[in-house]
């Protein structure tokens, strides 16, 4: 029994055409889109639940997400020059700066709670990643605001 090889004939699935997009839409607006499309079903099923003081802040709460975000979408991202995110470098620095001293203060307030007993030593020894961690994340901060700092032009 001969066997021949059949001619590969393209089948409907090669021709299909693909729905072209036309709109050029900014990553702002399809976050704000995908961000509502979550958003709210969401709040609809919270709506059951909720009393009604509750269900009137939450929408509110959802108006309020609206608009914000129909203003987001609304910014062009590459017109925003160096100078404009300065001021948010310098608060991203002072954060960094602020939740590392926070951390530290926890951390010591931690340790001193549960083991009085350790000597300073003893503290770092046996805790030492957590310092590490939060000197760190203090040290990327100051670096942050010093760069900030150093590009600063009048």
């Amino acid at each position: 029994m001969q066997v021949e090889p059949q001619d590969q004939t393209s089948t409907s699935t090669d021709n299909l055409p693909f729905a072209s997009i036309n709109q050029h839409r900014s990553n702002l607006e399809l976050f704000r889109d995908i961000e509502t499309n979550l958003r709210h079903p969401t709040v609809a099923i919270f709506h059951r639940f909720l009393s009604p003081a509750l269900r009137q802040k939450l929408q509110n709460t959802s108006l309020y997400a609206d608009e914000f975000f129909q203003t987001l979408a609304k910014i062009d991202i590459e017109n925003i020059n160096d100078w404009e995110l300065y001021p948010a470098r310098i608060y991203i620095g002072l954060t960094f700066v602020g939740f590392a001293a926070l951390l530290i203060l926890l951390l010591v307030l931690y340790i001193n709670t549960f083991n009085p007993h350790l000597t300073y030593a003893e503290q770092v020894g046996k805790y030492w990643y957590q310092y590490i961690l939060c000197v760190c994340l203090g040290v990327t901060g100051m670096f942050l605001i010093g760069r900030e700092v150093i590009r600063y032009r009048r």
